[in-house]
């Protein structure tokens, strides 16, 4: 089993232990200079109103947001409303989290901290210099997708989802569809050089189907990237077992949310324990390897990075707490709206006590198809 674990607990033990220390504490301090701006900005921009969108969207063609790709039919672009949230209509109940503009905002902070948390990589796959094909699953708003557009300027790269949330204005060579990555892939076989995907554990139902898929898909020599938080918080307290104890309100919430899934028929699970690791062996990929990063939750770390990584990770957590609850507790486990806010009370506080030392590990998987 090819598992590398770089542990990111508050002692500052490096995530990129290849580098020297120099190079560790320059990657650090350029990491967080990155989010303390982007903080800054955000900040100035709630004050003054918001950007200019021309200057905003400065150097992108128009004309590349008006393809069949991106100008979707209406009929995918209505909306259903549930407990006081929007979800999508498309394949309505495939994925049971909300869509809303307050959920997209949430969805691109998670965006900022994975890129603070991994030295601001938008990949691990050895993709080389100049990828021709690149897939996006469940490309949510599309900011991924997007910056991959302006790093790699020749390639064509396609972001898919339930949802058309994704913005109009677009680098000309990037294109979004509404799809339902578990249906049947009408894109040709042997045609990408890289399929990406993050985030989607909380609605992929089968795995093995999508990964034997996406290899059916992948250019000979292409990689498939996985990058999957475990939603089982634990703690880094030194000399404990790392599970958190069953009665703690974070982890009742995280259970009844796993517990709700599954009666809908997804595994929160699936990334612990290198599930996703041995899948990709059994659909035939080679060059396996799985790395884990952990997301502290709260500012507990000594380390300055992991500490706004963990302030970031606490923030998406309290943000979300609604959003996260509502569709696996509602349709799942048959729970009506007053239940699930009642116990959302205590587990708003809990998140706020940095006693336990709380984390979340994050696994990045990627292989090759040889």
């Amino acid at each position: 089993m090819s598992i590398s674990s770089l542990l990111t607990h508050p002692n500052g033990v490096s995530i990129f232990p290849e580098l020297s220390a120099s190079e560790q504490q320059e990657l650090s301090r350029e990491a967080l200079e990155e989010a303390e701006e982007a903080i800054v900005a955000d900040a100035a921009e709630s004050l003054h109103g918001g950007a200019d969108d021309s200057a905003s969207d400065a150097g992108y063609d128009s004309d590349g947001a008006s393809t069949a790709s991106t100008s979707v039919m209406s009929s995918v672009r209505d909306y259903m409303y549930e407990n006081g949230r929007r979800y999508h209509r498309f394949r309505e109940g495939s994925y049971n989290f909300p869509n809303d503009d307050v959920e997209q905002e949430r969805e691109d902070m998670k965006h900022a901290m994975v890129k603070l948390l991994c030295g601001q990589k938008l990949h691990f796959a050895p993709i080389g210099d100049n990828p021709q094909e690149i897939l996006d699953i469940g490309t949510g708003t599309g900011i991924w997708t997007i910056e991959m557009g302006d790093k790699f300027s020749s390639a064509h790269i396609l972001g898919i989802d339930l949802s058309p949330i994704q913005p109009e204005w677009l680098p000309p060579n990037v294109r979004f569809m509404v799809d339902d990555v578990e249906s049947p892939w009408l894109y040709p076989r042997n045609h990408f050089d890289y399929i990406h995907s993050r985030h989607t554990v909380m609605a992929i139902r089968d795995w093995d189907r999508l990964l034997r898929t996406a290899l059916d898909h992948l250019k000979f020599g292409g990689w498939i990237e996985l990058q999957e938080i475990h939603h089982t918080p634990r703690s880094a307290l030194a000399g404990g077992t790392g599970e958190m104890p069953p009665d703690h309100p974070v982890a009742r919430f995280w259970k009844h949310v796993t517990d709700g899934l599954a009666a809908l028929g997804i595994d929160l699970d699936a990334v612990a324990d290198a599930k996703l690791s041995d899948a990709m062996r059994r659909a035939g990929y080679a060059n396996v390897t799985e790395r884990v990063l952990h997301v502290p939750i709260g500012t507990w770390p000594r380390n300055k990075v992991l500490k706004t990584v963990g302030l970031y990770w606490r923030t998406i957590l309290l943000d979300g707490l609604q959003a996260i609850a509502l569709g696996p507790l509602t349709r799942g486990l048959g729970w009506n709206r007053e239940q699930v806010e009642m116990l959302l009370i205590e587990v708003r506080q809990a998140y706020f006590d940095n006693t336990p030392l709380m984390y979340m590990p994050f696994h990045i998987i990627y292989a090759q198809k040889a």
